[in-house]
């Protein structure tokens, strides 16, 4: 029974997600900050299935600040796999230097994500510092997934320079915005050879579902599941449109047929 509710959501062996050479279980990847305390943080990101989960280390404790309240004390990296990310971060020297920290933190860890802001108010990615602390991190053996602007060619660069997973936005982040230009995201998923993951500007379950709809190998949130008047619900809700969203990318939609209708029923062997 439980081989065939994995099929039926979305989960079967023929479809594994792979991710720098991982097979993850699940295709949400959630963040940790913006929730009240850190037991309903623990509590959302259970309830979402998530198996990754981003931590900003700039701005939340994981061991470098002693006698603090420890993220990991409830996100047990027993349980999940943590993804330090450089939130807050303008230079490729502070992104480096960010994620050289969180290595030593979490005994060696590689896998990281990477995001080197424009500037505090939009939060939009400035591209040739990311690309700059690409090089930097993918020599210095990091697994780098990266957030970035919605660029085919600079997605195709950061690509070739060795990252293990592209993260275009969707929108800005936190912004609730949805998908704003699915023809550049359908460019990035015609030509990437890595994994493309949605991450930044999901504000509902639909917007999850039109990102697996068009091909994404995953969706990243964190405000659209923190700042919802239910975050627990609205976890399970992202949980089960990102599997939705993926099953019906790879059942296939019907052609769309402009000003023309099809009926749904035989046209044959009608009662006369």
């Amino acid at each position: 029974m439980m081989q065939r509710e994995d099929k039926m959501m979305g989960k079967d062996e023929q479809d594994p997600f792979i991710l720098a050479g991982r097979v993850v279980r699940s295709r949400l990847l959630v963040g940790t900050g913006k929730y009240v305390d850190m037991e309903r943080t623990a509590a959302a990101v259970a309830a979402s299935g998530a198996e990754i989960v981003t931590v900003a280390i700039r701005r939340t404790n994981i061991g470098q600040n002693p006698g603090e309240p420890n993220l990991l004390d409830v996100i047990s990296p027993a349980r999940y796999t943590l993804l330090p990310n450089t939130a807050g971060c303008y230079t490729a020297q502070d992104a480096v230097r960010t994620l050289r920290l969180a290595r030593e933190l979490l005994d060696d860890h590689r896998l990281v994500k990477l995001e080197v802001l424009g500037d505090p108010d939009t939060l939009f990615p400035n591209m040739t510092e990311t690309l700059t602390a690409a090089e930097v991190l993918v020599q210095d053996g990091f697994e780098v997934m990266v957030y970035c602007s919605d660029d085919p060619i600079m997605a195709r660069r950061l690509e070739d320079i060795g990252c293990v997973a592209i993260m275009p936005l969707a929108s800005l982040i936190g912004s609730g915005m949805g998908i704003l230009n699915p023809w550049n995201l359908g460019i990035i998923l015609e030509r990437a050879k890595v994994p493309v993951i949605v991450d930044a500007g999901v504000g509902t379950a639909s917007d999850a579902t039109i990102a697996m709809e068009l091909g994404c190998s995953g969706v990243l949130m964190n405000t659209a599941i923190a700042k919802a008047r239910d975050p627990l619900r609205m976890a399970q809700a992202m949980r089960l449109a990102v599997e939705s969203g993926r099953l019906a990318w790879r059942a296939g939609r019907m052609p769309r047929q402009v000003y023309q209708a099809s009926a749904s029923s035989p046209l044959t062997g009608l009662i006369q």
